[in-house]
Formats: C-alpha cells, sequence, structure tokens
C-alpha cells in the first residue's frame, strides 16, 4: 500500500475537520494568498486532485482537461476563471463536501498502483508516486492560508516529510524556472521532524547549508512564508539564494511573499 495516498488523506481530513462546521458565509472569507477566498482554495486543490484521478485512469480524459486549460489561457482568462467554470462555480457546503468525496475516492485508487507507474501532468509525466505526492503539498500549502486566516497554529506531522523531499528535490528546478544556472552541488539540509526525529539530505561537507525546523523548511519551498519569517539557519551564498527563491511547485516563476505579508491572524 502507499503510504503517500495514506498522507495525503490525513492532511486533507486535518483541513476539513477545521472548515465543515464554519457558517456557510465564512467560505467566502479572503486570505492571505492573493486575496483567494476559502472556496478558491478549496476549489482549486479539488480542481487538481480531479485532474490527478484522470490521469491515473484515462489518458484520453486528461486530453481533454489539458486542452480545456490551455484554450482558457489562450482566451486571456486566469487559472481561477478555469477552475470556477470547470467546476460549474461550485462553493460552499457542497463544494466542501464535493472534494472530500474525490480525496477519498482518490486515496483507494492511487494506494494500490505501482508507485513508479508513469501519468501524465501539466508539464513532463510524472510517477504515481509523485503526483500523489504533490497533491498532499499542495493540500497542506494552501491549507496555510486558512489556518493563518482562522487564527490557527497548525500542528505538524511527520508526514510532511513527503513536502520535505520534494522541496530538496525541486533544488534544480527553482533556478531553472527561474533563467538561473544551477550551482553544481545541493546544500545540505539538517532539519528537526515534527516529532523531533532528525531528516538529513545531501553532503554533510558542503560549507552551504540549512538547518532549522522541517516545518520551517516547507514553509519557505511551498512559498507560503518569507526565509525572513521563519528560523531557519542559512549558511552560504548558495543556500541563501536558494532559499530566496525555492519553488517546489509546477508553472512560471512565482515570487515568494514579502516578509512579513504571509502570517497567522493573532486577532482571531
Amino acid at each position: 500500500m502507499l503510504k503517500q495516498a495514506y498522507d495525503f488523506k490525513s492532511e486533507s481530513d486535518c483541513l476539513y475537520k477545521i472548515l465543515e462546521n464554519l457558517p456557510e458565509t465564512d467560505l467566502d472569507s479572503k486570505t492571505l494568498f492573493k486575496e483567494w477566498s476559502f472556496n478558491s482554495i478549496i476549489r482549486h486543490l479539488h480542481v487538481w486532485n480531479y485532474a490527478a484521478n484522470i490521469s491515473l485512469l484515462n489518458v484520453r480524459e486528461w486530453g481533454k482537461f489539458s486542452d480545456k486549460l490551455k484554450n482558457n489561457f489562450n482566451n486571456g482568462k486566469t487559472l481561477n476563471d478555469f477552475e470556477k467554470n470547470f467546476s460549474n462555480n461550485l462553493k460552499g457546503k457542497k463544494l466542501l463536501n464535493k472534494w472530500k468525496s474525490l480525496y477519498s475516492e482518490i486515496t483507494e485508487k492511487f494506494k494500490i498502483e505501482d508507485p513508479k507507474k508513469r501519468v501524465k501532468w501539466i508539464g513532463p509525466d510524472m510517477s504515481v508516486i509523485s503526483s500523489i505526492s504533490a497533491r498532499h503539498m499542495e493540500t497542506w500549502a494552501h491549507g496555510q492560508a486558512i489556518f493563518d486566516s482562522l487564527g490557527i497554529r497548525r500542528k505538524n506531522e511527520d508526514r510532511i516529510l513527503n513536502i520535505v523531499i520534494i522541496g530538496n528535490n525541486t533544488f534544480n528546478w527553482s533556478y531553472k524556472v527561474n533563467k538561473l544556472d544551477i550551482p553544481k552541488q545541493i546544500p545540505y539540509l539538517k532539519l528537526t521532524s515534527p516529532s523531533g526525529e532528525i531528516w538529513e539530505f545531501n553532503d554533510k561537507k558542503n560549507i552551504n547549508y540549512i538547518e532549522g525546523m522541517a516545518e520551517d523548511f516547507c514553509q519557505v519551498v511551498t512559498q507560503v512564508r518569507n526565509i525572513q519569517d521563519v528560523k531557519l539557519t542559512v549558511k552560504g551564498s548558495i543556500a541563501e539564494e536558494w532559499m530566496s527563491l525555492a519553488q517546489c511547485f509546477a508553472g512560471k516563476a512565482q515570487t515568494p511573499p514579502k516578509p512579513g505579508t504571509r502570517k497567522i491572524n493573532l486577532n482571531k
């Protein structure tokens, strides 16, 4: 059984539990992520969970989905426009329940798949294990904006190891997407997991290194926090540069949030 599928469901369940009892009108609340509402975030997660599902099951359906997305952008529309149109502008409790139903369904499908099987995506194909790990990463990252808006200090678990791995594995991508030369050696990582376990990556002898809490590293590589707003120890010019532009998700280069602009709402 694919552990990453269960991690994805656990992360989704964690987010669902803080939303399920909110008044319907609260789901229109805006967050500090590009002023996306709770509805916008859940709709985004739901649409791309759907995309991951059809990429696993039906290449023809994936092609139709991909063509609709391309046509949307060719017509000068935004990603939000596409997601609203594709979901028939579903929102509120109906959206929340449909999202929960689908993420539960795809967990059951992904958990029994060959982790190395290749599936379609926007850009290069990816493995099944990368696909479901990416869904976990997106759920965790976008969920942070909702936790922050509600004034909830998130209690992470060691399943965020999946996000650390994606963050580390996308070192080259972070440079490539920003059209920069890729350094020859990736900085050494020494991170403390939520349970207190030490996670280490890359060459210990590298003079460039990053040390601190795994949660802080995840927040930087997913661009939900500026490097200045976390407590990572960052040494060396390459480590500093990486943390200033890290991007573990696909798409065009994105600018990390400015210092102090993504934070928990302490007035809640």
